[in-house]
């Protein structure tokens, strides 16, 4: 099982990863719509928020079993998330 140092770093990776796409495109196209790039913003902070939350503070953390089966459903849930976040910054243009 990878570490919880190692959850954070890659969700810090991935935030990071999307945001800078965004800005990216922001530069290279011109006409994209402040309503759309904030929104992709703001919903990648949230997950990241939201994750890091559910990181430090996991369910039955006595129970090893338990906190490992959370751990692998937070990390199938910032999978999912994360390939919406991208699909939508493909989408801006």
């Amino acid at each position: 099982m990878a570490t919880i140092r190692d959850l954070k770093k890659e969700l810090n990776y991935l935030t990071s990863e999307v945001v800078t796409e965004a800005y990216v495109r922001k530069i290279l196209f011109n006409n994209i719509k402040e309503e759309d790039f904030t929104k992709v913003i703001t919903d990648a902070i949230e997950v990241h928020n939201d994750s890091i939350t559910k990181i430090n503070h996991p369910d039955n953390k006595h129970d090893p079993k338990k906190v490992k089966a959370y751990y692998r459903e937070i990390r199938d849930e910032m999978d999912t998330k994360f390939a919406g976040l991208v699909e939508a910054v493909n989408s801006l243009k």
